[in-house]
């Protein structure tokens, strides 16, 4: 009987490659039930299996499945989904376009405004010329401070919090400078961060809703930084506390996020509980979902009972097809 072969990719060129590291581990660690080769992908996008070089082709052919841990910049934006496509390898997430269009945060928000979310208002700052001219009309229209960040980018890496219109236009600039294609300017809507995972086919639900996880960041942190995600200072609370109307609500919208950018397998929703309402913020494709100690999936996972080896069994057994949806 063959046993289904699995290739956990992790690492990547983007600047998420260590926490990569992390969660393709928790992958390899817990899969007891599969063949698992471990696929290392350097800084350079240089491809290693066994600590040696190697080209997809080498590597392709020999899996069954394709188990992206890959954050950030390759692996959530379509661009290996693409070369798996060329080989004809299953692997877990959405296919090319919707990883592209869930990791670019400005058409994901506008996805999600047709959906009927809500979303903060934004400016998009496409050329690092237009940086003064945008802080200007930012500085006019917005409430003061606002969220500079990459279009493009997870983890809350180059996110910053910022007032005024130098400091807004030097925001910008930076991460231009840093290698951004584009810049998202974006309301702060004053409220509670949670996050909502769903997957696909579990538990006899189509679409499984795991509880909202509340987000409480240290008091010297004015946001969920990408330093705050992964020292340890942030509280996350699981199930958030919520009111019974506010969660169910948090759980509708997380499945109607995760069915409208057509994700597969496992996603995870960003929203803000406020005053004025719940205001979508953006989705993490499944590579986007980090899967560490640190990680706000697993956690949601455990507060229901669901261990990482359950719920990786599922997932491969979604990917490869032997569950039909």
């Amino acid at each position: 009987m063959h046993r289904t072969v699995v290739g956990v990719f992790r690492g990547g060129p983007s600047n998420e490659h260590e926490v990569s590291l992390q969660s393709g581990h928790t992958v390899i660690k817990n899969l007891d039930t599969v063949i698992v080769r471990d696929i290392y992908i350097d800084r350079g996008g240089q491809w290693h299996t066994k600590g040696l070089p190697v080209l997809p082709g080498d590597v392709l052919p020999t899996i069954d499945l394709a188990f992206l841990a890959l954050h950030g910049e390759y692996g959530e934006d379509g661009q290996i989904q693409k070369i798996l496509d060329l080989f004809g390898t299953p692997y877990t997430g959405a296919d090319a376009y919707h990883s592209y269009q869930s990791a670019h945060k400005v058409l994901a928000k506008e996805v999600a405004k047709k959906l009927g979310l809500k979303t903060p208002d934004y400016r998009l700052v496409e050329r690092l010329e237009d940086a003064s001219s945008i802080a200007y009309e930012v500085v006019r229209n917005f409430h003061q401070p606002v969220i500079v960040k990459p279009v493009s980018s997870g983890s809350s890496v180059g996110v910053s919090l910022v007032s005024g219109y130098l400091p807004i236009q030097k925001a910008i600039e930076t991460l231009f400078l840093q290698g951004a294609f584009s810049v998202l300017i974006e309301e702060r809507v004053a409220g509670v961060e949670t996050t909502v995972g769903i997957i696909d086919d579990f538990r006899g639900e189509l679409l499984y809703a795991l509880p909202p996880v509340e987000i409480v960041p240290a008091k010297n942190e004015e946001f969920f930084t990408y330093e705050a995600k992964y020292s340890g200072t942030t509280e996350e609370i699981v199930p958030g506390r919520f009111e019974k109307n506010v969660s169910e609500a948090l759980r509708e919208m997380g499945k109607i996020a995760h069915r409208g950018l057509s994700q597969k397998h496992y996603s995870r929703s960003d929203f803000i509980v406020s005053p004025k309402g719940i205001y979508f913020l953006e989705l993490n494709s499944a590579p986007a979902v980090g899967l560490t100690k640190q990680s706000l999936f697993p956690k949601a996972l455990a507060s229901v009972g669901v261990s990482m080896k359950e719920f990786l069994t599922h997932i491969v057994e979604l990917a490869v097809g032997s569950r039909k949806r």
